[in-house]
């Protein structure tokens, strides 16, 4: 199978470096990914500035863009041949809920969905080292036939490993969860006349759904979401909006 991957945490990113560890003895591996961290970025893509890239091995491709900017690189040219899966991560970190809606790791696979070809997103659920990125690339190379029969155009999956005992998990399909964010502002005033500002707080938390992917990812699961690539209003919203007429 001919694999692209990517990430948003970097090409040098030993996320990354365990999926190369885990499919190239098997695979055609083609990475293409961020020359630098690009966590965060949602699915920007750059139209103004020309994209850098620079060959680091065979096969191997440093892009000084985003995520998604580093999926359409390799599918418009960059990778001769097609590509029959986008695999992207293994990220630093879960990537839960809403977080997908920020997350450079989950744009990655949307684009690569939106381009035709089935796509996945990886994360591990530890916010800090140690990570069981071998666990979860092992879960990857095990479920390749898998992820690109279910992957389409309309959807990818994203798939999030508790944070230890990747190898013994169960597996879920789940539904993203309602992520709740308790963000801070933090200023500072420098003598220049600029106010710099700091966006922190404390890690998110999750509502408590039964089958959603934060209770099944901390219950020590595997959670697997298939998640729209393209945007859409669900049934129940239309229907709440016939007969309402603005002006």
């Amino acid at each position: 199978m001919r694999l692209l991957l990517t990430n948003d945490d970097g090409i040098h990113s030993d996320g990354i470096q365990a999926l190369v560890t885990a499919l190239e003895s098997a695979h055609e591996v083609w990475v293409v990914a961020p020359e630098a961290e690009k966590s965060g970025g949602s699915h920007s893509i750059t139209l103004r500035d020309a994209l850098r890239v620079r060959t680091i091995a065979r096969r191997r491709y440093s892009c000084r863009g985003t995520p998604a900017d580093c999926v359409m690189v390799a599918l418009l040219g960059l990778v001769p041949r097609q590509i029959d899966l986008v695999i992207s991560g293994i990220n630093h970190g879960p990537n839960l809920g809403t977080d997908i809606l920020y997350s450079g790791t989950a744009a990655a696979a949307r684009q690569g969905a939106l381009m035709g070809v089935p796509s996945v997103a990886l994360s591990v659920g530890a916010y800090r080292a140690p990570y069981d990125f071998a666990g979860a690339a092992e879960f990857a190379a095990r479920n390749l036939d898998s992820f690109r029969t279910l992957g389409t155009d309309d959807h990818f999956l994203n798939i999030n490993f508790p944070a230890a005992g990747t190898r013994e998990a169960e597996t879920v399909i789940t539904f993203p969860s309602r992520r709740i964010y308790r963000m801070e502002l933090h200023t500072y005033d420098s003598p220049d006349g600029d106010m710099y500002c700091f966006v922190g707080g404390a890690l998110p938390e999750a509502h408590p759904e039964e089958g959603s992917d934060c209770m099944v990812v901390s219950q020590g699961r595997i959670s697997i979401s298939p998640i729209h690539a393209h945007p859409r209003n669900w049934a129940t919203i239309e229907e709440s909006y016939r007969g309402v007429k603005f002006r």
